[in-house]
């Protein structure tokens, strides 16, 4: 099983004859991802990348029966192409987009949440993806593997190290969540925990976070109190000064408890799996399911 996507989704690519589309949409293609078309205003009714292009997503919607979106478009036109596919009965719409306006994602988010059935995620991520089935976004297909570990993180490179370290380690990945850096998100990452805690063949969870806002701590505590599978995380910026963004948008201390370390401690007591380095996040997922083994037993 699988968490937002999987070998059924009826992808569609919104900025599908632009470069960073063609090439993204060619590799979702390549690994197996049912793509059955793109947006992009004035080509409909033409073909690209032996798939068909239409002017609007309701269009896809009504002609091909897309349920879901993966966003190429650029950052002054990404948020309206948020709202039309939410508009036209999109369930999952995963934005790639990097530099979208504040401003504009606040419409954006608030339009999303008041539509029933309507998931973003990101923007600026990597996207979702679900081995073997289904690879929405831009993150390198040929080191995952499936498997039982769901992964849910704002960093897209600490997604790929978590990742290659999960399939070394044997176990592979159930769903891979890429929810994005910037300031304002679809997809948080309590939300994304509760979606994997709650997918039968999720064995364990790997947690990645980053310095600035609370969305870590308030994953700790829900998972503190409905938590029912171990769960491993790592946050990073662990060096980072007050007052820096670091990389990310939304990767900025603005107070004590937004630091890395605060936000270490109060995973640790809500009994999650801390490490201090990525380079034991596999590792350490392998005796988190061994002891919740021996636990049980």
């Amino acid at each position: 099983m699988s968490v937002l996507v999987n070998k059924h989704s009826r992808v569609i690519v919104q900025g599908f004859t632009g470069n960073e589309g063609s090439f993204h949409a060619s590799q979702m293609i390549e690994y197996g991802t049912n793509v059955v078309g793109g947006i992009t205003p004035g080509k409909g009714g033409t073909m690209h990348l032996d798939r068909p292009v239409f002017n609007t997503v309701s269009d896809a919607v009504a002609q091909v029966g897309a349920n879901v979106s993966i966003i190429f478009v650029p950052p002054p036109f990404a948020a309206d192409a948020i709202m039309e596919a939410a508009q036209a009965g999109i369930g999952v719409i995963i934005c790639i987009t990097e530099g979208i306006p504040v401003q504009d994602m606040i419409k954006a988010k608030t339009f999303v949440k008041s539509r029933p059935n309507c998931r973003l995620v990101g923007p600026n991520c990597p996207g979702v993806m679900t081995p073997g089935e289904a690879k929405v976004g831009i993150m390198p297909g040929f080191i995952h593997r499936p498997g039982t570990i769901g992964i849910v993180s704002r960093s897209g490179t600490l997604t790929y190290e978590a990742v290659d370290q999960v399939t070394k380690a044997g176990l592979g990945q159930s769903t891979c969540i890429g929810i994005g850096g910037d300031p304002i998100i679809g997809t948080t990452t309590l939300e994304a925990v509760q979606l994997l805690m709650a997918d039968p063949d999720t064995e364990g969870i790997i947690m990645i976070g980053e310095i600035g806002g609370s969305m870590e701590a308030e994953a700790a505590y829900w998972i503190k109190e409905h938590g029912t599978k171990p769960v491993v995380g790592f946050i990073a910026g662990q060096t980072a000064p007050a007052g820096r963004t670091m990389g990310h948008a939304g990767a900025i201390v603005g107070g004590a408890e937004d630091t890395a370390a605060a936000k270490m401690e109060i995973m640790r007591k809500c009994g999650i799996f801390v490490v201090e380095t990525p380079a034991i996040i596999g590792t350490t997922m392998l005796e988190a399911l061994n002891s919740k083994k021996i636990k049980s037993n």
